[in-house]
């Protein structure tokens, strides 16, 4: 299988198709939370970054259980404080990447329509962030495996548990 074969088949894979699902959700309870505490509570009146920093914290922590319970829910790396340290960590890098299309879009290219702005933070920047998301996720947070797990050198001297001591021709 070329390598192109191999990515369009992870692209149409169970665990893309959830980690996508798990990011749609968290970007709807980011808008939703965003807009509502602007509109209903003490947050209407004040700088809209209060808002916009608490929609994202709890986007944040809805994306992390449903990765962690869906998306990779048999992966584990044994350090939970480890993994939500890295997965706020690669969120953050993500959302800069979002920033960072906007910037270059807006400040530097000088395309300052609304939906210029709106094409570069939410479909370029939201598309690279995602794609950054999903790699770092999978690669460091949630420690996916390769398919064929390697044992460690030690595993392979050690002797193994499940055999009879006696059993077997003698040497």
């Amino acid at each position: 299988m070329s390598r192109c074969e191999q990515v369009l088949a992870r692209l149409r894979s169970p665990e893309v198709a959830t980690f996508l699902t798990v990011g749609g959700i968290g970007y709807v309870v980011d808008v939703a939370t965003f807009n509502v505490l602007r509109s209903h509570s003490w947050l209407s009146t004040v700088d809209p970054s209060y808002a916009r920093v608490l929609a994202v914290g709890l986007a944040m922590v809805v994306t992390y259980l449903g990765n962690r319970l869906f998306t990779w829910r048999d992966e584990s790396t044994g350090d939970r404080r480890r993994e939500i340290g890295l997965f706020i960590v690669f969120n953050m890098i993500g959302l800069g990447l979002s920033v960072a299309a906007l910037v270059i879009s807006h400040d530097l290219l000088g395309l300052t329509s609304r939906l210029a702005d709106n094409v570069s933070a939410n479909v370029v920047g939201l598309a690279l962030g995602t794609l950054f998301r999903y790699w770092s996720y999978r690669r460091f947070v949630f420690g996916v495996r390769s398919a064929a797990p390697t044992r460690a050198p030690q595993a392979l001297l050690a002797p193994r548990t499940d055999e009879k001591v006696g059993a077997g021709p003698a040497f």
